[in-house]
């Protein structure tokens, strides 16, 4: 799926609701302070640990709205013994990912790791070289510390403002990477609910409740089966 409001006013309200959330949290630190709070699974169960920007961190709703905690309510629903971990970032770009990827492993035991960067990459016009390897290192390091450990890739996408073949090399990126890694990949995150306005905020990104509820349908459809 492609979003289909107007693509220029969706850049700037992308534009600024990355910008917003800069100000607000910093995510160029290599190591988060000790004294941050940080995600931790359960003492002796194994983490789904949702890795990626101000969509999985739910920016704008309630912290048991977003995604990853839909998500949480279904493992529990089922009694499986795992524990949801939510370390999104608002404005997390694949740089801060990877700067603050190992203090994040270093939380948990990870038995399923959904990654979810690069859409800030996308909007800010960055080198996509410098996205794919970002990603790649994002994805190395997770099979360093935790081998057995499934990886699910979620795909994004932009408006064209960066110009069609930006937009068309940045869709493709994930597919490319997935299958380099042999990783499960969500083709896209945002399936039925990107460009479709009563299902995202005033900014014209960030999913509303209904919205969070459909992105948990999509990726519960590519999780599930790999618990």
């Amino acid at each position: 799926m492609t979003y289909n409001l107007p693509a220029s006013a969706l850049l700037l309200a992308l534009l600024a609701a990355g910008c917003n959330a800069d100000t607000a949290k910093t995510s160029s630190a290599p190591t988060p302070p000790a004294t941050a709070e940080a995600p931790a699974a359960k003492k002796g169960e194994a983490a789904i640990l949702f890795f990626g920007d101000s969509i999985t961190a739910g920016l704008g709703v309630e912290p048991d709205q977003a995604y990853p905690a839909l998500i949480e309510n279904r493992v529990d629903s089922l009694h499986l013994p795992y524990t949801v971990v939510n370390a999104g970032l608002s404005g997390e770009t694949s740089a801060g990912g990877r700067s603050r990827i190992n203090w994040v492993l270093s939380r948990q035991p990870v038995s399923v790791f959904v990654l979810e960067l690069g859409g800030n990459d996308g909007l800010r016009g960055l080198p996509l070289t410098d996205t794919r390897q970002n990603l790649q290192a994002i994805i190395d390091t997770v099979r360093q510390h935790a081998p057995e450990a499934k990886i699910v890739l979620a795909g994004m996408q932009i408006p064209p403002n960066m110009g069609p073949a930006y937009a068309a090399d940045f869709k493709q990126l994930y597919g490319e990477i997935a299958t380099k890694n042999h990783l499960t990949l969500i083709p896209f995150l945002l399936e039925n609910v990107g460009g479709i306005a009563k299902l995202n905020q005033r900014d014209g990104i960030h999913p509303t409740p209904e919205g969070h509820k459909l992105v948990a349908r999509t990726v519960w459809r590519t999780v599930q089966p790999l618990l």
